[in-house]
């Protein structure tokens, strides 16, 4: 086969074009499931549709922690999004869904955690760590900086004495 007669660079380079597109494939062929799984839901109307869509992004799985109701196709997040479905025909409010969710899972089931007490750390932790390793930084470049000596002005006599000790030194 002319395939194997190729220079081993070339072949690599097929393969890891062959990788990237097998790849894509993958990737779109889950986001098509997982936008299906959405639109199986019938709504009264557009708004109540764009509230689903929204809140099935903004909540995250609690089986496979990392990604949204609506990339997920477990059962909980079936479960959930079915959930979100009926209350949202009830005419519950987002607050109303987000506390019950809240209720149910704690705060893990918001990608973007409320702020309140037990969260400060996870909102300004950052902050934190950036501010201590500049104020670390800032620490050793002082230190690392050369000392600069005060000169010292001698006056006459200190002078004289001097130099008779360099004399002193240079005959030696």
């Amino acid at each position: 086969m002319r395939i194997f007669a190729m220079k081993p660079v070339a072949l690599k380079s097929l393969l890891l074009a062959f990788s990237l597109v097998l790849f894509a494939c993958v990737l779109v062929s889950t986001s098509l499931r997982a936008q299906a799984a959405v639109d199986a839901f019938e709504f009264d109307t557009d708004e109540q549709q764009q509230r689903f869509r929204q809140m099935s992004n903004d909540f995250r799985c609690p089986m496979c922690q990392n990604t949204s109701l609506t990339g997920s196709n477990g059962g909980v997040a079936e479960d959930l999004r079915r959930e979100i479905y009926l209350m949202i025909i009830d005419g519950k409010t987002d607050h109303e869904i987000e506390q019950f969710m809240l209720e149910r899972y704690g705060d893990f089931i918001f990608y973007r955690p409320r702020l309140v007490a037990e969260t400060v750390l996870l909102w300004f932790g950052p902050l934190l760590f950036l501010l201590l390793g500049g104020w670390v930084i800032a620490g050793i470049i002082r230190r690392a900086r050369p000392q600069v000596q005060e000169q010292v002005v001698l006056n006459d006599e200190e002078q004289e004495r001097l130099r008779t000790l360099l004399d002193g030194v240079k005959r030696d």
